[in-house]
């Protein structure tokens, strides 16, 4: 059962994960389709590469703490069970939560832009193979409601 445990909570977590979107400057959530964006434009003046931390829901914790707890539960008898199922369940969901983390990691990129009205800002956004920004590149800044994404 022990042998079950990682590769069972780590599949989950990457499944779960497929389902999340992402924060490409390519990609449009249905609640940001048919809204009005403001378009500004600038250059692009230094790129960063960053890491966008991953997904922190209880989904990872609560698998990884069931299978932990299936997986303690059946090791020795009575009391002993109980307390390995309670052990199991625990760093099961230490486990769990882990794992959901790293499988919904993502590269990302700071794109520091200098506006053609003067200032200089940054936007930090899900690297994408589509956005092969370079220094010097002309771009556009879509902005909505609080919502901003760089664009050829």
């Amino acid at each position: 059962m022990k042998a079950f445990f990682f590769p069972a909570a780590a599949a989950l977590c990457v499944a779960l994960g497929g389902c999340m979107s992402t924060l490409s400057g390519d990609s449009y959530s249905r609640d940001e389709a048919r809204r009005i964006q403001t378009v500004e434009y600038g250059e692009i003046v230094a790129l960063r590469p960053v890491v966008l931390e991953g997904t922190k829901s209880p989904i990872g914790a609560i698998a990884g703490a069931a299978i932990g707890g299936i997986a303690g539960s059946t090791v020795g008898a009575g009391k002993g069970s109980d307390i390995a199922a309670v052990v199991g369940a625990v760093a099961g969901g230490v486990a769990g939560s882990a794992i959901e983390e790293s499988a919904t990691r993502k590269q990302g990129v700071e794109i520091t832009l200098k506006m053609a009205r003067g200032d200089t800002i940054a936007v930090v956004q899900e690297a994408s193979p589509q956005d092969d920004f370079r220094i010097g590149d002309k771009v556009r800044l879509l902005s909505s409601g609080g919502t901003h994404r760089v664009s050829r």
